[in-house]
């Protein structure tokens, strides 16, 4: 057959097309190397979860990664959740494989009982500790199960029916007897398939005039269709059940989220979700009313109607009017505790306070009590008895946080001001305060001889030593009881197992040594620890790879560091070139102090996840991770006003700074990162020559497309076009010139990195003749969860690593020869 001339010259056209010859490429999943793939299937010790007593630890095994086959079960996307509508659980639920309790001095014991092939979750103390409670998830639904301690045994106490599709799914009565749990309604409609639905009509949005500047949420309702079934999935009924599975109707159907038991366990407050719904916002914006309950499933009082959120005022510390942030006081049998705004939650108004706390005792009549009023946001409070209680708030434009002590039974008493500090400011946080379970079982404030205690991270321009300090509330004085040393180790303080006696539950890791759990005294220093774990090192194949937190200035003198590995083997003496990779996140700052704080430990334990750019230590790179990428706006100027220009002066003096070392070719670094790290991987290839490729994972490329804000920049495009576009690779992809893989997640959820981001990039890349490779993952979320996936992440970046980086320019070279 003859082809006419014209047809003939298209089809050479599209041959030599570089649209054309850049295709859709039809790939199995593929398998990394053996020396990433055996880092990568590394099996990793338990979960830790400790009674007060820190006695008794239950250990939860768990796998790294869910299959493609799980992730590929049916998934419905209703107003910001993703539900499986046969389980009735969260789609994505990470979920545990055995049971072990650990008993101090004693060792460890298998729990009896358990399922076969356990799927358990949501697990639960009992208040008097002797119990805890889970889900175990079937094929059909989850089960409600309680593990007894002292016998070791499991029991299941419910069919496959609980209700766990909203969070928050079930709450032990007082005396540790009863669960009062979700369940799923007798006589639930089926789900609308939408493929069964002829159209009756268009879908149509009106606004009247109102401005609702959200945020690119996902996952939203669409339709009635969506409507309905939301509601079919967001209804449960709640059960009353004992320890021998009995189970009591205490509530009728409705939308119920969240439970919460007064601390006398005479009162439940909880909310239920209402109409209308919307379109626009997650189902948390959705009318909502929180209620008091009695045991016995009486309503007590209505404490709030809250109707649709779709217009909140522009900002981060924007927040509606009317009560909000219900809880319990911890220290009072049951009383009601709320925030309201005093500036209408509008945070452009001027006002000397912007919060005031109120308390109402049951039966919850009669005129609120006044606690305290706050300068910024609220942020939390810390109970403690009659006459002490610790507030805190915050404010994002300035950064600024500040904590109250207050009295309150004293309203008129005026409140101290404990530490008002930038909360980016890490050097200067005092830490948190230590707490005890009062005999409700609450967390209060631990005072000891009118003295608190503190438990501090311990970040300081030497590196990270935690530590206890003792507060006296009084004075003010504060005297420093215990600081980790630098002994090669980094000892981090997770809980205070008795202030009394100084006995403190710690941590201790050192890059070759798994994180594992020591009781310290800090009244007898030089006691020894007394171990508690002893898990090994799963990722012990990464041998004697050399480790150190490097610091180094920007051009403009700012202060940075990063965390250099140098693969095993290495000899620092010969300092053979070698390729490396960059792995960074931006952050913005207000101010160059906190933007130049060192944040890393060299004796932090050497985790490799399935994110990590610390694979490829074991194919003989150099790795600087967690490269500090501050980004930063005093003043009346913002941190993106010169987003740019910080970025490449950041990657220029980190890349500077390892090739002075002598370890590196710097012709031979590739720069990656994940989310806000793909977006600063993407602007770095577009504006500066300092790399050899790039790794952009799950990012957002278009800022347009995120009209109301991103990250930290609050100001919408139309306030701030310029820096829209500046800070858009999209709009600067004729200027990409070096090799970029692009992956993403087919069902990214997170606000703001839709797909299409990184599907119209590779387009607008590819149509401008630019290197480049999309990796769309099927069924995968922001970050990646499937075993199937995650090792094809892993081959591809090793492709493309040892392709534009390790081995760039090789055939060049090879012909100068």
């Amino acid at each position: 057959m003859k082809l006419d001339f014209h047809l003939k010259c298209l089809l050479l056209g599209l041959l030599l097309s570089p649209n054309f010859m850049i295709s859709q490429i039809d790939l199995e999943y593929q398998l990394p190397p053996q020396e990433i793939l055996e880092l990568a299937d590394a099996k990793l010790p338990p979960v830790s979860m400790w009674n007060d007593e820190g006695d008794i630890f239950i250990m939860a095994d768990r796998s790294q990664f869910k299959s493609i086959d799980e992730l590929s079960q049916k998934e419905m996307r209703l107003g910001g959740l993703r539900i499986n509508p046969v389980t009735n659980t969260g789609s994505r639920t990470r979920h545990y494989t055995n049971l072990e309790i650990l008993r101090l001095g004693e060792g460890s014991t298998g729990v009896k009982g358990l399922p076969n092939k356990p799927k358990l979750s949501n697990f639960a103390w009992s208040p008097d500790e002797t119990k805890m409670a889970f889900l175990h998830t079937t094929a059909k639904g989850a089960e409600l199960w309680m593990l007894d301690i002292e016998s070791g045994n499991a029991k299941k106490l419910s069919e496959a029916n609980v209700h766990a599709n909203m969070g928050g799914v079930m709450v032990w009565t007082r005396d540790s007897k009863s669960i009062l749990i979700r369940m799923l309604p007798a006589n639930r409609p089926d789900i609308i398939e939408r493929s069964a639905v002829v159209p009756t009509g268009p879908k149509i949005s009106v606004n009247d005039g109102q401005k609702a500047q959200n945020r690119t949420y996902q996952d939203l309702l669409k339709d009635k269709i969506d409507e309905q079934n939301f509601e079919t999935l967001a209804k449960s009924e709640i059960f009353k059940v004992d320890m021998d599975g009995n189970a009591k109707k205490w509530l009728s159907e409705d939308m119920y989220g969240s439970m919460s038991l007064s601390p006398d366990g005479q009162y439940v407050l909880l909310n239920k979700i209402s109409t209308p719904f919307s379109y626009l916002v997650p189902y948390y914006r959705f009318p909502t009313v929180f209620q008091v309950y009695d045991l016995n499933g009486k309503l007590v009082k209505t404490v709030e109607e809250v109707p649709l959120m779709e217009e909140l005022p522009k900002g981060f510390n924007a927040v509606r009017t009317g009560k909000r942030s219900f809880r319990w006081r911890a220290d009072k049998p049951s009383t009601l505790v709320w925030v309201e705004a005093l500036d209408g939650g509008d945070p452009a108004k001027e006002v000397e306070f912007r919060e005031e706390v109120f308390e109402q005792p049951a039966p919850f009549q009669g005129e609120a009590k006044s606690l305290i009023k706050l300068k910024n946001r609220f942020a939390g409070l810390t109970w403690g008895d009659d006459e002490h209680a610790v507030a805190y708030d915050r404010w994002f434009l300035n950064r600024n946080s500040k904590t109250y002590l207050f009295n309150p039974s004293n309203s008129d008493q005026e409140a101290q001001v404990l530490y008002d500090r930038n909360y980016q400011d890490r050097y200067s946080s005092p830490g948190s305060f230590v707490t005890k379970k009062n005999e409700m079982g609450r967390s209060v404030l631990d005072i000891q001889k009118g003295k608190l205690t503190l438990i501090g991270a311990g970040y300081s321009p030497e590196g990270i030593f935690p530590f206890v300090d003792q507060r006296d509330i009084e004075t003010g004085e504060v005297k420093r009881l215990w600081r980790a040393e630098d002994n090669g180790t980094l000892e981090r303080v997770y809980d205070a197992i008795d202030l009394k006696k100084g006995k403190f539950l710690v941590r201790v890791e050192s890059p070759n040594q798994f994180p594992n759990y020591y009781i310290r005294d800090i009244k007898a220093k030089k006691q020894p620890l007394t171990p508690v774990t002893s898990f090994k090192n799963p990722f012990a194949k990464l041998g004697d790879a050399h480790k150190e937190v490097i610091k180094y200035k920007r051009e403009d003198g700012l202060e940075l560091s990063g965390v250099l590995y140098l693969p095993p083997g290495y000899d620092k003496e010969k300092k053979e070139k070698l390729p490396m990779i960059m792995w960074a996140y931006p952050v913005e700052y207000k101010d160059k102090s906190s933007g130049g704080q060192v944040t890393s430990s060299p004796y932090e334990f050497t985790y490799v996840y399935y994110g990590s750019p610390v694979f490829w230590l074991a194919r003989g790179y150099a790795v600087l991770d967690d490269a500090a990428f501050p980004i930063i706006g005093e003043g009346d100027e913002e941190p993106n006003d010169s987003f740019r220009k910080q970025l490449v002066g950041n990657a220029k003096a980190a890349i500077d700074a390892v090739d002075e070392l002598g370890y590196i070719d710097r012709n031979r670094v590739a720069v990656g990162g994940h989310s806000y790290g793909a977006f600063m991987t993407a602007n770095l290839l577009s504006h500066s020559n300092l790399f050899a490729a790039g790794i952009a994972r799950s990012g957002a490329y278009n800022r347009t497309l995120t009209p109301f804000g991103f990250q930290r920049e609050e100001r919408n495009y139309w306030e701030a076009p310029n820096v829209y576009y500046t800070m858009s690779p999209f709009m600067h992809a004729e200027k990409m010139k070096t090799p970029l893989l692009l992956i993403h997640g087919m069902e990214d959820n997170n606000s703001g990195t839709y797909p299409m981001q990184s599907e119209r990039y590779f387009n607008a890349l590819k149509g401008l003749g630019a290197t480049v490779r999309l990796v769309m993952l099927p069924k995968e979320s922001h970050g990646y969860s499937a075993r199937e996936s995650v090792l094809h992440v892993l081959w591809e970046q090793d492709q493309w690593l040892e392709k534009y980086v390790k081995n760039r320019n090789m055939e060049s070279r090879g012909k100068k020869k």
